[in-house]
């Protein structure tokens, strides 16, 4: 029995303000995010930013080193186990409730214009989503990477530096088609929570195409309604998700606006634009990617998420040689051989790369990582737990602190018990416990 595990039942929807389960109670998603697993990113290998920095490019360098063959059979084993069973049963044991799950469609489908599911790829997510529905983690499908391309950027696997999801017909078709596909095919399947139709479309320098953003979303909506009435939808703002001035109805009744926060301030203030729409139009509202920074950043943001009922999404569970998620891969005896060859040095022979690439093939297997439970502890401010004291300020005085007893005579005005209000502590006394 997981801690989450209750309330992870039946289809997700929207009910107003609040997002409900199957039946009917409220639930705010807490989970993580499988980035590198179907769509990997080089700076989760730790590649140089101009190099080996998307899917196509990092399959690329993997040829090179070791021939088309081998090549074929490392992102088989990479596929088979990056994600584990291990994995989706310690994030339940973590006490989450959901995992957003991004996908490139380059890896899902088909070469060609129709959409025809791989069926390898199709089987492993199906395989996934069954381990989900055995530990209760509601899946969100994030279609991370759009046919085309929906950022031009290496988030999406971009061939070009184009937004070409935007400028090519037959891209929005495709993209329009394979949600219809993956609707029809999972509109059963209440496991799944959501459909995430777009990762973080459109930063600034393409806001050109930004009036396209809508119009495609209910394209996509309207084919999905076809064949599947239940699935909650989930629509990202422009420029990295953060822009919501795209938001200008809701041409759905079961629809989730999703933003991402990285390295910004921790206030209400800097997510107020979020906390106004929510508002305007009466729907749930779900941070869907944040991470990438210090411990106590995680504490302080998704503490502030917790107190304004805001769900919330971690990125990202596992990359190699790190300290701020919760899998850190080992890196193996000479990776930085690979890592000069890419920088314009000597390329390792091939014998050499292969033991490489072998050894970084069995490390990235959950058991062979290095887990520190003191990330999760953090977002989930799970003892033990240091909270930074400029998170509490954001709700105010007389919410956030109280320092009325300071000045009485035999005072420590070290002791946490006389500046932290018993009232912070009230609301989620498990998730808000000071030391």
């Amino acid at each position: 029995m997981y801690a989450n595990n209750g309330e992870v039942h039946g289809f997700l929807r929207a009910d107003g303000q609040r997002l409900v389960n199957g039946q009917g109670e409220e639930i705010l998603l807490r989970g993580v995010g499988l980035g590198n697993w179907l769509l990997p990113e080089g700076y989760m290998w730790k590649f140089p930013p101009d190099k080996a920095d998307r899917p196509r490019r990092i399959e690329k360098l993997i040829r090179d080193l070791i021939g088309e063959t081998e090549a074929t059979s490392f992102w088989t084993e990479f596929r088979q186990h990056y994600i584990s069973e291990q994995d989706v049963a310690r994030m339940a044991e973590e006490g989450l409730n959901s995992v957003r799950l991004p996908i490139n469609a380059r890896f899902l489908l088909e070469d060609g214009d129709q959409v025809i599911f791989k069926e390898s790829s199709i089987g492993l997510i199906d395989q996934f989503i069954d381990w989900c529905k055995q530990y209760k983690l509601y899946v969100i499908l994030d279609l991370h990477g759009a046919p085309g391309g929906q950022t031009g950027q290496n988030i999406d696997d971009s061939e070009h530096d184009q937004p070409e999801l935007f400028i090519d017909k037959g891209y929005r078709r495709q993209t329009i088609q394979l949600w219809k596909a993956l609707a029809d095919r999972y509109k059963d399947e209440w496991i799944i929570g959501g459909y995430d139709l777009l990762n973080e479309p459109l930063p600034n320098f393409f806001n050109q195409y930004n009036d396209m953003l809508m119009p495609l979303y209910k394209e996509i909506t309207e084919a999905i309604r076809e064949v599947d009435a239940k699935h909650l939808i989930i629509l990202e703002g422009a420029h990295w998700a953060t822009d919501w001035s795209v938001f200008t109805e809701m041409f759905d009744n079961n629809i989730l606006l999703q933003f991402h926060k990285y390295w910004s301030s921790i206030d209400t203030e800097s997510i107020a634009p979020y906390l106004d729409k929510r508002l305007e139009f009466n729907v749930p509202i779900y941070m869907g990617e944040g991470g990438e920074n210090t411990l106590s950043w995680y504490t302080g943001a998704f503490g502030m998420y917790e107190d304004h009922h805001i769900s919330w999404n971690f990125w990202t569970w596992k990359k190699l040689d790190t300290f701020n998620s919760p899998c850190s891969i080992n890196k193996p005896q000479d990776w930085n051989l690979i890592l000069e060859y890419l920088r314009g040095g000597e390329k390792p022979d091939r014998d050499r790369a292969r033991a490489i690439l072998r050894k970084y093939l069995d490390n990235i297997r959950f058991h062979n990582c290095h887990y520190q439970p003191q990330v999760l502890n953090a977002v989930q401010r799970k003892l033990p737990l240091r909270i930074p004291a400029e998170y509490f300020d954001y709700q105010g005085e007389g919410i956030s602190y109280n320092a009325s007893n300071l000045k009485q005579p035999g005072n420590n005005p070290f002791r946490p018990s006389d500046r932290i209000p018993i009232n912070f502590i009230q609301k989620k006394m498990a998730r808000r416990i000071f030391i």
